[in-house]
């Protein structure tokens, strides 16, 4: 709620393209999870009262199980209901979900379907925050979405020195063990991955090392880019990162606090997996496997620049030894097919439909982002989009054999 309540209902409505959707799209989707999924299987015990029959069909995803749904490239025609209704719904599934909690103990079913449903939450969050500054760099009014967060403490004016970190191979368990808390089931189950001795650069490639790629041609030799990146470059023009612009001379960017000048220091975000692995190309390495970046991330803590910052934004590194920036900032790109773990087998019911089968033609991610709310990543977390896309903070590590 906290963030929606400086948007407009026009702010709330609006779709800038297919892959993002409405605010209040969001807001109503992750509240039907709830309705849809515990309250009306349990109404007969509970008594819940549908809110409005016609929000299954707006609110739905791609549920096929639990029925139709809005085209999601259409989400952006529901100008109704208003901003406040979806508001008033949300209020209307909260206290039916706090009246269900304290009738007495719940069975074990009912309690992991919240559980995914918070989780759930926390991933729209995410894609609330990035799918508003997508709609807002389309306007020339260029308008700021974070105007009364903490700034944050001063950060760094230089990035440290990107230097190697060798790790050994050998047989690794990957993949989120039973018992070891909340996890979803494409992360399971954890299994062996054979790693041969391998590097990590102690930090993502920063906006200045980018604009070096950038001023030595780095867009347009083609030599550089798997073949369907430089289909993806020419079809859309593509000379740098989602919502970079050159202003005489000076890279600037558009972020959640409006236009702002690029910081040199800070990691590189929005870029695709095409543009990752030709930058990795240009400097003569490559991307990390996720089992290469998840075994790297054992034993680290899950601290880093996320949501609760109030950044919104990557920072630079600080000063340091070791592998930094591991967790937060932006997701890190890796050169893994999303596929199934050996072994996998998706939840019964309609939570079946929310990764399983999705397991095709996308690539891991790993980290979280500065849009990722605090406490939902974890080393062993599988973040997946197609290799095209880069709305989100999506960035790069790079990795090399050792």
């Amino acid at each position: 709620m906290s963030l929606v309540r400086d948007l407009s209902d026009a702010d709330a409505a609006v779709q800038s393209m297919d892959d993002a959707s409405p605010a209040k799209w969001h807001l109503g989707h992750t509240t039907w999870f709830f309705e849809a999924l515990v309250l009306t299987p349990s109404a007969a015990e509970t008594g819940y009262d549908i809110f409005d029959g016609h929000f299954a069909y707006l609110f739905n995803s791609y549920y096929e199980t639990v029925g139709d749904r809005q085209p999601r490239s259409k989400r952006g025609m529901l100008t109704r209901p208003a901003l406040d209704d979806v508001i008033a719904y949300r209020a209307h599934v909260d206290g039916a979900l706090e009246k269900l909690m304290s009738q007495g103990a719940l069975s074990p079913d009912i309690l992991k379907v919240i559980e995914l449903g918070l989780h759930h939450e926390q991933q729209h969050q995410e894609l609330l925050v990035t799918d508003i500054l997508h709609l807002f760099a389309q306007s020339p009014l260029r308008p700021v979405f974070i105007t009364d967060a903490d700034d944050g403490a001063a950060t760094p004016a230089h990035a440290p020195d990107m230097t190697w970190i060798d790790l050994s191979g050998g047989i690794r368990r990957i993949g989120a063990k039973s018992g070891d808390g909340f996890a979803f089931d494409c992360e399971t189950p954890d299994h062996d991955a054979l790693l041969r001795p391998y590097k990590l650069a102690s930090r993502p490639v920063t906006n200045g090392e980018w604009i070096d790629f950038i001023a030595d041609g780095g867009y347009a030799d083609p030599l550089l880019w798997l073949s369907d990146g430089w289909a993806t470059v020419h079809a859309n023009g593509w000379r740098a990162p989602l919502y970079w612009e050159d202003a005489d001379g000076a890279w600037r960017s558009m972020t959640l606090r409006g236009i702002q000048p690029v910081d040199p220091a800070a990691p590189v975000a929005h870029i695709s997996l095409f543009e990752a692995d030709a930058y990795a190309r240009w400097a003569g390495k490559r991307l990390p496997t996720e089992f290469e970046w998840e075994a790297a991330t054992q034993g680290l803590p899950v601290q880093g620049n996320f949501m609760g910052s109030g950044q919104f934004r990557p920072v630079p590194a600080a000063a340091g030894t070791g592998l930094r920036q591991m967790f937060g900032d932006t997701w890190e790109w890796t050169a893994s097919a999303y596929a199934p773990y050996p072994g996998f087998r998706a939840t019964d019911g309609a939570g079946g439909e929310y990764n399983g089968k999705f397991m095709s033609g996308q690539t891991v991610l790993k980290g979280g982002s500065c849009a990722t709310p605090d406490g939902h990543a974890r080393a062993t977390y599988r973040n997946f989009f197609y290799p095209h896309q880069r709305w989100q903070f999506t960035g790069v590590r790079l990795a090399d054999d050792a």
